[in-house]
């Protein structure tokens, strides 16, 4: 055992059906902090480049953060990293809830997958131990049958993640739940999962996590409640969850509507945060050492879904699901959420790929020959609620919408790709680049394609939160295309990439400094740890991801966002008339690469750069 680590790494070969234990890369661990980019560098030495992300060679990596489990303040999560069958590219989900602790305290820092086993099974950890069990009886069963299943056949209470059909019947944006509600969501870790026929993970376990200087650890953990307690944002998330930022997105003119024909919604009233508290919250949920509870515990009070509940949905889920569906429904937007969750399906992508559907069936591209006899119509609340069953089956033309929809446009033909709203393959979040530039520069230098959480940039932008964890995350003016806004997506990167390998919420970086995290890294793990090593790691986070997705050919041409969001104007609201034009773009990718200390022609990180991060061991992989 190491501080702040548990010291082990478990090896599963699921073809032979063995687990092995061994020790932590250390080296790897401190140079990455956990996480992600631990994962990461067990990936690229595991992997070789061109495999089939759903063949056996893919692994599938679970790995917890330095801080996960300790006391700090909303230290609860974990990684999944796999080669993306969405993208082909680096494959990443993250997800919080009570899991990742769970897996710490049972003893292992990660558990990485590799082979596809013969019949479905589930790996139990408990306090040190692992066991794979056969798991025919759970195969099928959605994620909370899964989940009641496991806590009565094992006796004692453990945390699962497990997938639900979604991910059992290769849904390429299937996610991983946990504790029932959590998502690791994006980029499809549960169609990996399924791939392997590995239907959950379950631990339990009281090993304790050592800590280098307990004493100031535990003070500077209490100086961020006090942050945390004392800030704006408490009150406002707590009370409203995610959706808080309905109204002031739709305000900017950013909130796509019916498949981003459109830039606000009329109807916003009737599906935002006050929307969701008066008519469907029950509480806020929190996540292990949470001091917010963002979360919300929900239940649908009338109609035909009475009495159905759950958590969610977030506000992502009831854009994707509501708005871009032109749905204006709350409690068909919930039920859908529900079935997302039970079935284990990505909201964003679920609702994004249904929405451009959608939009095909109205301009004639498909039919009801095609669909089953199904009316795509936006606006059709029931039609929704039942397309994220079929999906999630593949049942009908829910196998198509299962592929996602790059893949669909690419079958349809028609041009339709131009409205297919993704980068790389990954939909895009429920936040349009015509109304905020540097959110568009975001979503194609994201390390998992169209993703919103890498820079976090929409919270300067659309909704006025600025993050301590930088120095500065202003952006003068969100509607212009200025290339001097790169300076300030790619310090946010950097600093969140930090925030995420140990562990944390990206809600502790709006009200805590990187020095914060600095004194909590040194206290917990004995490192002589500073600032500059601190924004060090960020930036090398950024780069081992960048440089999976090199090896498996990822290019400059490949940073691209839809053509509507090029060339189509936004039709209505304080962005009408706009578009993020090709040029504009460039030139901020441009100055985005040269920042990066990247190679501006090709996007690939140099062999100087990759030098300066310490990362020598990778320069061949750049060198095409």
């Amino acid at each position: 055992m190491s501080n702040a680590f548990m010291g082990q790494i478990l090896r599963v070969n699921l073809t032979a059906g063995t687990v092995q234990p061994e020790p932590l890369n250390l080296p790897w661990a401190r140079q990455t902090l956990g996480g992600a980019g631990l994962a990461t560098r067990y990936l690229l030495e595991l992997t070789s480049p061109g495999i089939d992300p759903l063949g056996p060679q893919n692994v599938l990596i679970f790995m917890t953060g330095a801080l996960t489990g300790t006391p700090s303040a909303s230290a609860s999560r974990y990684s999944v990293v796999a080669k993306s069958p969405q993208t082909g590219y680096w494959g990443q989900s993250n997800s919080g809830g009570f899991f990742g602790p769970a897996m710490k305290w049972s003893g292992f820092d990660g558990v990485i997958f590799d082979g596809v086993s013969p019949e479905p099974v589930y790996l139990l950890l408990m306090n040190g131990k692992a066991e794979l069990r056969k798991a025919d009886h759970l195969w099928g069963l959605t994620v909370p049958e899964c989940d009641n299943r496991l806590q009565s056949e094992i006796g004692k209470p453990v945390n699962v993640a497990c997938i639900g059909p979604a991910g059992e019947n290769l849904v390429r944006y299937a996610s991983i739940m946990n504790n029932k509600h959590r998502a690791a969501g994006r980029t499809g870790m549960g169609a990996v999962m399924g791939s392997k026929r590995l239907k959950a993970i379950a631990c339990a376990g009281t090993q304790k996590i050592a800590l280098d200087d307990a004493q100031t650890f535990m003070k500077v953990t209490q100086r961020q409640r006090e942050y945390m307690d004392e800030s704006v944002i408490k009150i406002v998330i707590e009370t409203y969850g995610t959706n808080m930022v309905a109204d002031l997105v739709n305000m900017r003119g950013g909130y796509p509507t019916q498949n981003w024909q459109q830039g606000t919604f009329e109807q916003i009233d009737n599906v935002n945060g006050q929307a969701m508290t008066d008519q469907i919250l029950v509480e806020g949920v929190r996540c292990f050492a949470c001091p917010v509870a963002c979360g919300r515990g929900t239940e649908i009070r009338e109609g035909k879904w009475k009495g159905k509940h759950g958590e969610g949905p977030e506000y992502e889920t009831v854009d994707t699901l509501g708005a871009m569906c032109g749905i204006d429904d709350l409690n068909a937007i919930a039920m859908a959420n529900y079935r997302c969750n039970e079935y284990g399906l990505d909201t964003i992508s679920a609702g994004a790929t249904i929405s451009f559907a959608m939009e095909c069936f109205q301009r004639g591209f498909i039919n009801t020959d095609q669909t089953g006899g199904l009316n795509l119509q936006f606006g059709d609340a029931d039609l929704v609620v039942d397309l994220v069953e079929r999906i999630a089956r593949r049942e009908g033309f829910g196998d198509l919408l299962a592929e996602g929809s790059l893949r669909m446009a690419q079958r349809l033909g028609h041009d339709s790709e131009h409205f297919a709203i993704q980068v790389k393959g990954l939909e895009l979040p429920a936040y349009d680049p015509r109304a905020t530039k540097i959110t568009g520069l975001a979503y194609v230098t994201a390390n998992r394609g169209g993703d919103h959480m890498n820079g976090y940039v929409q919270g300067p932008t659309f909704i006025d939160m600025p993050f301590l964890i930088v120095d500065d995350s202003t952006i003068p003016d969100p509607y212009a295309a200025d290339p001097h806004d790169a300076r300030v997506l790619i310090d946010l990167e950097n600093a969140l990439n930090v925030l995420d390998a140990l562990g944390g919420c990206k809600f502790m970086g709006v009200v805590v400094s990187a020095n914060e995290l600095v004194d909590l890294v040194r206290s917990a793990t004995g490192w002589d740890f500073d600032l500059a090593e601190f924004r060090k790691c960020g930036d090398r986070l950024q780069n081992l991801a960048r440089v999976y997705s090199v090896r498996e050919g990822l290019r400059r041409e490949h940073d691209l966002l839809p053509q509507r969001l090029m060339s189509d104007p936004l039709p209505d609201g304080p962005a009408r008339g706009m578009v993020f034009d090709l040029p504009a773009l460039e030139k901020m990718k441009d100055a985005y690469y040269e920042l990066r200390g990247w190679d501006v022609a090709t996007g690939i990180p140099t062999p100087t750069r990759l030098h300066e991060l310490e990362l020598d061991d990778l320069i061949s992989l750049v060198c095409v």
